[in-house]
């Protein structure tokens, strides 16, 4: 998924704040619980969307919600209501999290699948790659796509191993149609 140049600038700019001050472990964890509540909370996502609700609404349940978050974080969201990029919260949350990870060393995996895998098949992918470090620490993600048909697309920052049906299918294809 493509992020915003909103969402990154925020979360950038909330990243060197929260390294200048040192609450980025804490502020990293209220992230996470903001990206859980939006993801949970589609009538939440379709409140901050809303254009007919006005910004001080919006703060007011905001302040209410994330009642329990440290100033920074209370500081940020209320800054995105203001500046009307409530819609962006999440993806803001997201990014700040990603840059986090990123300097912690984490990758990021997606794993693309036709049916869902047991944890053991899963495991058997990462464990076959290289394009996983595996002295690294890693974030998977699985993803049911019915349209591969089977086997399996995996995903580790820019490279890609596509192991699926449906590609293998499009090549015979291609190759039928040039002979």
């Amino acid at each position: 998924m493509l992020t915003s140049k909103v969402a990154k600038r925020y979360a950038q700019g909330l990243l060197d704040f929260t390294q200048e001050s040192g609450n980025t472990v804490s502020v990293f964890a209220e992230m996470k619980d903001v990206v859980k509540i939006m993801k949970d909370s589609k009538e939440l996502k379709n409140f901050f969307a809303s254009p007919i609700i006005d910004a001080k609404k919006k703060i007011s349940a905001a302040s209410q919600i994330f009642v329990q978050f440290s100033p920074v974080a209370q500081n940020l969201i209320t800054l995105v209501i203001k500046q009307g990029r409530e819609s962006h919260l999440q993806d803001i949350a997201q990014e700040f999290i990603n840059k986090v990870e990123d300097l912690q060393g984490v990758q990021r995996v997606t794993l693309t699948v036709a049916t869902q895998l047991s944890s053991k098949n899963t495991d058997e992918i990462i464990k076959t790659t290289t394009l996983v470090d595996h002295t690294k620490n890693y974030d998977l993600k699985v993803v049911v796509n019915p349209e591969i048909i089977g086997g399996y697309i995996l995903r580790v920052g820019d490279q890609q191993v596509d192991a699926s049906v449906r590609t293998k299918l499009n090549q015979v294809k291609k190759e039928f149609q040039l002979n």
